[in-house]
C-alpha cells in the first residue's frame, strides 16, 4: 500500500495545530519532519512502529462573520475527509461536545475512511472521564490526550496504525504507470488530460478520484498502461483570510504521494512561480520522476532562440531538477502533447531501472581514478564496495572506510559519473553512504 494520508480535523481551537507541531516538531521517536524548499508547515512525513504515513494539519477556518461558520467548517471538514486515507478527528475534551462537533461528525459519517475519535486537553488523570461524553458521536471508543503536555500520544498512534491495517490495498496494478499532473489552476491540466484522453483510441474507464474535481483516468497506448491523474485546484474565490490555496495544496500533495510520475504544468505566459517550486520541490524530496512541461507555448511569440532562452531561465529557478526533461507543448492545439507519454515512459524507465552490480562498480572505480575524493581531517575516504538495493527511486549503497570523510561535492560528482554512465533522465537518485563493518 502506497503511504497513507491522515488529516486532522476538528472546529477551531481544538488543539490541531498543537497536535500536528507537538508531532512534527519533536524527536520522540515518532515523527521526521520533512527538510527542504516546500516546508510550508500543513504536512509532514510521520513515522511510528515501522509505519510511514502524512500527516496534514487542515488548520482552523476563522470566518469574518458569524453566519458563516459552519458552511466553512464543512468545507474544510469534507476537504478533508475528501483527501485522505484516514481521519484523526480532534475534540475538546474542555468543553465536552459542541454543535459544531456533531456538525463535523455527520459529515465524517458519509465517508468510508477510517476514523479515530481523539479528545484533546485531557491534562490530568482526574480529567479521563470527560472523554466518555463522546461516544454519542458514534466513533467507538475515544482516545484522551494532551497534546501540549505530550500526554497519550503513544496510545493515539498505536490506535492510528490498527486503522492503517484496515486500508484497503486493491491499487497494486504495478504495470501502470501513475502520472499526476501538478500545477495552478488554469495552467492547462485538465485540458491537457482531455486531451491525451481524446486523440488515444484504448480508454478503459473513469475511476473515481479521492476528490469531487479529480479523477483518475485509465488509458492503454503503444507506449504503456497509464493511470493519469488530475489534480484539478480548487478555484471558487473566498473572503476568507485562511485561502482555498491550503487545501488545493493538501490535495496536490496526496497526488504526489501516490504517483509515478509527477508532471508539473506551467504558463508559458507566467513562469514559474513560488508556489510551482515548492509543490515540485516535494516530489523531489521524495525521489519521484518529474518532468516539466510548458503548456501554453502557441500563445508566445518567439524565435529560433526563444525555446533554448526559456528553458535555461526555467532550469536556473528549477536548479535542484537539472534531471528533469522539459517539453513545450499546446493543449489547445495539440502541439507536441504527442510527446508527453513518450517522455512521461522514458522517466518511469529511469525511476525503475536496475544497473547490474560488476557494471556498477566498474563506473564507480573508473570515477575514483579520474578524481580521488578530496582529504577531509588528515584522512580520505574510500569506497570499498557499491550496490543498488532499490528502485522507486534507484537506491545505491556505498560501502566506505568512513561516510563522515564524503564531502557534498564529492557526492555530487559521484551522482554525476553515474548519470553520465547510464540514462536516468527524470528521475532523482538515491545514494547512501555506510562504513564497511570488518569481520
Amino acid at each position: 500500500m502506497s503511504k497513507p494520508i491522515v488529516a486532522i480535523i476538528g472546529r477551531p481551537n481544538v488543539g490541531k495545530s498543537t497536535l500536528f507541531n507537538k508531532l512534527a516538531g519533536e524527536r520522540i521517536a515518532i515523527v521526521e519532519d520533512t527538510p527542504g524548499v516546500t516546508r510550508d508547515r500543513i504536512y509532514a512525513e510521520s513515522e511510528w512502529l515501522n509505519y510511514i504515513f502524512t500527516i496534514i494539519d487542515t488548520g482552523g477556518i476563522e470566518p469574518e462573520s458569524q453566519d458563516i461558520m459552519f458552511s466553512q467548517m464543512r468545507r474544510q471538514a469534507q476537504i478533508a475527509v475528501e483527501t485522505a486515507d484516514c481521519i484523526l478527528f480532534l475534540v475538546d475534551g474542555k468543553t465536552g461536545v459542541t454543535d459544531a462537533d456533531i456538525e463535523i461528525a455527520q459529515m465524517i459519517r458519509k465517508s468510508k475512511n477510517p476514523v479515530l475519535l481523539v479528545v484533546n486537553k485531557i491534562d490530568r488523570l482526574n480529567e479521563e472521564d470527560n472523554a466518555y461524553e463522546f461516544y454519542k458521536l458514534g466513533f467507538g471508543e475515544p482516545i484522551a490526550i494532551s497534546s501540549s503536555q505530550g500526554l497519550g500520544l503513544g496510545d493515539m498512534l498505536d490506535a492510528l496504525i490498527a486503522k492503517f491495517k484496515t486500508l484497503s490495498t486493491d491499487d497494486v496494478d504495478i504495470e501502470r504507470i501513475k502520472i499526476a499532473f501538478v500545477g495552478k489552476p488554469n495552467v492547462g491540466k485538465s485540458s491537457l488530460v482531455n486531451k491525451l484522453l481524446g486523440e488515444e483510441r484504448n480508454i478503459v474507464t473513469d475511476i473515481p478520484g479521492t476528490t469531487r474535481d479529480a479523477i483518475d483516468s485509465e488509458l492503454d497506448t503503444e507506449f504503456g498502461l497509464f493511470t493519469l491523474i488530475d489534480t484539478a485546484g480548487l478555484r471558487r474565490k473566498s473572503k476568507i483570510k485562511e485561502g482555498i490555496e491550503r487545501y488545493s495544496a493538501v490535495r496536490t500533495i496526496a497526488s504526489i504521494e501516490k504517483a509515478d510520475v509527477c508532471v508539473l504544468i506551467i504558463d508559458a505566459n507566467e513562469g514559474i512561480s513560488d508556489q510551482d517550486e515548492k509543490i515540485i520541490g516535494y516530489a523531489h524530496e521524495l525521489n519521484k520522476a518529474i518532468m516539466i512541461l510548458v503548456n501554453k507555448w502557441d500563445t508566445i511569440e518567439k524565435d529560433d532562440k526563444t525555446l533554448i532562452k526559456l528553458e535555461r531561465e526555467y532550469r536556473s529557478k528549477l536548479s535542484f531538477l537539472n534531471y528533469a526533461p522539459f517539453v513545450f507543448i499546446s493543449a489547445l492545439t495539440g502541439q507536441r502533447v504527442n510527446k508527453v507519454l513518450v517522455v512521461a515512459k522514458k522517466c518511469y524507465d529511469s525511476y525503475t531501472k536496475r544497473i547490474q552490480t560488476g557494471i556498477l562498480n566498474d563506473v564507480v572505480n573508473n570515477a575514483l581514478m579520474m578524481k580521488e575524493p578530496p582529504v577531509v581531517a588528515n584522512n580520505r575516504l574510500k569506497i570499498y564496495y557499491v550496490t543498488q538495493v532499490g528502485i522507486k527511486p534507484p537506491h545505491f549503497v556505498f560501502f566506505t572506510n568512513d561516510p563522515k570523510l564524503l564531502h557534498y561535492s564529492y557526492e555530487r560528482y559521484i551522482e554525476n559519473q553515474i548519470r553520465k554512465s547510464f540514462d536516468f533522465t527524470g528521475c532523482g537518485l538515491k545514494l547512501e553512504f555506510k562504513e564497511r563493518k570488518k569481520g
